[in-house]
């Protein structure tokens, strides 16, 4: 049977195939990362984000939530509540660990602490606005931090790169002492951020959806500027930032927000990831130079010391 097609259905077709061989021919990396391309990354995002915050029922949750987390071995034992006191696998992603169980690190002058627990996967120093998310890909700093007009105060610093799996503990905290100056928030894509993207996908950082925290150290920080920028993924679009630094106000979808200089300590809520990703840490100010990284790859936790001054 002979099928007529009117032009404007088999236009579509032509640049719906062309595209299809785009992504599979000339997007580099593996073939599940050129097949991604196709996949509706925001609309996903959405639809897993809905499920994942549907109530389950009480008797549905040791079974199903423990196989999850057997799965990708979460450490239930670290958790605040039992499993079944968690009534949606969102509520167990954004679980708060049992008190005391990740102290902070002794302050010493310049100190800078883990505001995750999870593993460094780049770090370095920031050159030419520009700092390595994974084999040599770049990406600038200016651009990563969109919505700050003086992200020129990172120039000749740090920058650690923190991925949070999913057996991690979904928290972010406040990595020193000082006052916090701005937030921002910029509406990107959603590509995963993992080492098959990391390693393959340029700019990642500067394309996917993310939120910046930022603060000026006091006291023994004193002469430090941090940034935690929280970046989304694929089925983790949701980035979000404590209450408290917003002071009641609506985190614009893609702009930022002043601060008026509010007091913060190490250890504190910063914000949570919904699902997980990565949070890159940038380390400037006046005394960069004299700030040293203590890690700079491998697995930490929430609270340890990354780097203080020389």
């Amino acid at each position: 049977m002979h099928l007529s097609w009117p032009p404007p259905a088999r236009l579509a077709l032509v640049l719906a195939l062309l595209w299809v061989a785009y992504v599979l021919l000339w997007t580099p990396g593996p073939l599940s990362l050129r097949l991604l391309g196709l996949y509706p990354k925001k609309l996903g995002s959405r639809v897993v984000g809905w499920a994942a915050t549907r109530r389950l029922p009480a008797s549905w949750r040791e079974p199903l939530l423990g196989r999850f987390a057997n799965h990708f071995g979460i450490n239930l034992a670290e958790a605040e509540h039992p499993l079944v006191d968690y009534p949606s696998l969102q509520a167990l992603f954004t679980r708060r660990l049992k008190p005391g169980l990740r102290p902070q690190e002794a302050a010493l002058p310049g100190f800078v602490n883990s505001p995750v627990d999870g593993r460094i996967i780049a770090s370095g120093r920031i050159e030419r606005d520009t700092a390595i998310q994974a084999k040599g890909l770049p990406y600038r700093i200016s651009e990563l931090l969109k919505h700050d007009a003086n992200a020129a105060r990172f120039e000749g610093g740090h920058f650690l790169t923190l991925y949070l799996s999913p057996k991690d503990y979904h928290r972010i905290h406040v990595p020193l002492e000082g006052q916090v100056t701005a937030l921002s928030h910029v509406e990107g894509e959603l590509w995963p951020v993992n080492d098959a993207s990391t390693g393959n996908v340029p700019r990642l950082y500067e394309r996917n959806r993310r939120a910046s925290w930022t603060a000026t150290g006091t006291g023994p920080c004193e002469g430090l500027e941090v940034a935690a920028v929280l970046v989304g993924a694929t089925h983790v679009g949701g980035v979000v930032i404590d209450a408290r630094w917003l002071g009641g106000r609506v985190l614009p979808k893609d702009g930022g927000l002043p601060v008026d200089h509010l007091l913060c300590a190490a250890g504190e809520d910063l914000g949570t990831f919904e699902f997980g990703s990565t949070v890159v840490l940038l380390i400037g100010g006046p005394k960069a130079a004299d700030w040293s990284p203590q890690i700079t790859e491998g697995s930490v936790k929430m609270g340890q010391r990354l780097g203080a001054y020389r």
